[in-house]
């Protein structure tokens, strides 16, 4: 489809939305809503309510029901303490009812379609599936068939404890989030052909926790076989784990620690007690700008996680899958902004963190030392958590011998540009999805609808084909250690070489001496 058609599809105004034919998958039958070449099904159950004596276990299959289900209404996000100021905010009631997944078609009737499936962020203690920044509706538009999922966060996502070992000893523990999207994989195997999608050509995709979370779908052997190409927005791959050795080690003694702070003292309690806390129990002190010591966040359990992204990117053992990897132009830049809640530490004290290298960070990293206040502590934070990772991703993706593209999204919406040091955390997803009209409403401008059809056309292609090549756009070379390119996204895209390469170098060399 030609940039001009998308640009229109995503100014079109929406219509009334009105009833479609029934399907049928796990559980019954499911009527969608369609509008503008468009069918939606919202709030699928992929699996069982992970609720009373389903809290902390592997997802159970779909309780089926009686007649036909009107999928009109997202169902509840997942229970956490929602963070006022998401630019993705949610349109539920978060609960530990939550398993839902939606889904949006092409009306019209074609051969099988390209399947993508998204993974939200929130540093896995926060988001959904239901915020309209993610309406799939404008990418469905385009040809694929678009799913979005929920998964189980903070304590509920990932929470060990020798009593649930004890319970299932010969099952994963731990890490809950993991299992529902492996879960929902398998329902969009089971079914998704009945949308009119191909299961055999699935791109999963996902930014910030939800890039991290492709990151451990592509490292686990459990995720085999479930998609077939990768994108990876602002992943966490080299700090993406608990900082303890296993689930049966630092973790289930945080695990043990928090249950004794809610009054469920001793490691061989009953574990329904544990499964008798109230939600609010569980969500207090986990939130998204801090949280306690005693949640673990990702657990290495040595089944389902075995160790960090990068750890089996490294040595080989990932799925073999086309990767499109990368970050934005200053993920953190909004410490530097007036009024951040924060006090820049001591340069000597940042660069004494590198130990035998602080020389050539003091090189590298000298303008944002000269521009002073938090500069430093935002571009360190930036490059160590997604700019770094994300190089490191794409080599060692392309040294496996299959294709991987580095980006970098540099543009800033238009109306944001007086304000904004950078393209922040985050910042590039209404452009993915063809929202920006939802985020930015009546500010949104020509120049910001362009880069969105541009955007999507790149993403769209490479779930098609694993090429992220459109016509009338500039080539994407694929990424080489040593050519080193990355495709620079901005009001004007070019592909660029060495970018940042002094920082990230030491970044680099710190993470792994």
């Amino acid at each position: 489809m030609k940039l001009s058609s998308l640009l229109l599809l995503s100014l079109a105004g929406a219509t009334a939305w009105a009833g479609a034919a029934p399907v049928t998958v796990d559980g019954g039958q499911l009527e969608g809503v369609t509008h503008g070449g468009v069918v939606a099904y919202r709030g699928i159950p992929y699996a069982a309510a992970p609720v009373g004596p389903l809290r902390w276990r592997a997802p159970q299959p779909v309780v089926p029901w009686q007649g036909v289900r009107v999928a009109d209404s997202y169902g509840n996000d997942c229970a956490q303490l929602p963070f006022p100021q998401d630019s993705a905010p949610l349109r539920t009631t978060p609960s530990e009812d939550c398993l839902y997944l939606n889904v949006w078609r092409p009306a019209a009737s074609a051969a099988p379609r390209p399947v993508m499936v998204w993974i939200h962020g929130g540093g896995f203690v926060t988001g959904g599936s239901s915020p309209a920044v993610y309406d799939g509706a404008a990418l469905a538009s385009e040809g694929v068939v678009l799913v979005s999922l929920n998964y189980r966060l903070g304590r509920l996502g990932f929470f060990a404890h020798p009593a649930l070992t004890a319970e299932h000893p010969d099952q994963p523990q731990g890490n809950y989030a993991v299992m529902d999207q492996l879960a929902a994989l398998q329902w969009v195997q089971r079914n998704i052909a009945r949308f009119g999608g191909d299961p055999g050509n699935v791109t999963i995709f996902g930014e910030s926790a939800g890039g991290s979370a492709v990151g451990f779908l592509l490292a686990t052997p459990m995720a085999r076989g479930l998609f077939h190409k990768a994108i990876i927005e602002s992943g966490a791959l080299r700090y993406s784990l608990t900082p303890f050795g296993s689930a049966t080690e630092g973790a289930q003694k945080q695990g043990v620690d928090f249950a004794a702070a809610a009054g469920v003292a001793g490691a061989d309690t009953d574990v329904a007690a544990l499964r008798a806390l109230p939600t609010e129990a569980l969500t207090r002190n986990v939130s998204f700008m801090s949280r306690d010591s005693t949640f673990s966040g990702p657990i290495r359990d040595g089944r389902l996680i075995p160790e960090t992204p990068l750890a089996a990117f490294a040595a080989g053992r990932q799925a073999k899958v086309p990767l499109i990897i990368g970050s934005n132009s200053f993920e953190w830049g909004f410490m530097t902004m007036p009024g951040f809640p924060a006090t820049a530490k001591p340069v000597e004290q940042v660069l004494a963190e590198f130990g035998p290298l602080a020389g050539q960070a003091r090189k590298a990293y000298a303008g944002a030392i000269e521009r002073k206040g938090l500069e430093l502590d935002a571009r360190l934070f930036s490059d160590r958590t997604f700019v770094e990772p994300s190089r490191a991703g794409a080599r060692d993706q392309a040294a496996a011998g299959v294709p991987a593209y580095l980006y970098r999204f540099s543009y800033i919406a238009e109306s944001e540009r007086a304000g904004a040091p950078g393209a922040l955390h985050a910042t590039e997803l209404p452009f993915v999805f063809g929202t920006v009209r939802a985020r930015y409403g009546d500010r949104a401008t020509l120049t910001d609808e362009r880069i969105s059809a541009e955007l999507r056309a790149r993403w769209i292609a490479f779930a098609r084909n694993g090429a992220p090549q459109a016509p009338g756009l500039p080539a994407w070379p694929r990424y080489s250690g040593q050519r080193d390119q990355l495709l620079d996204i901005d009001t004007k895209t070019q592909v660029l070489s060495g970018v940042d390469r002094a920082r990230l170098d030491v970044v680099e060399a710190q993470a792994t001496r």
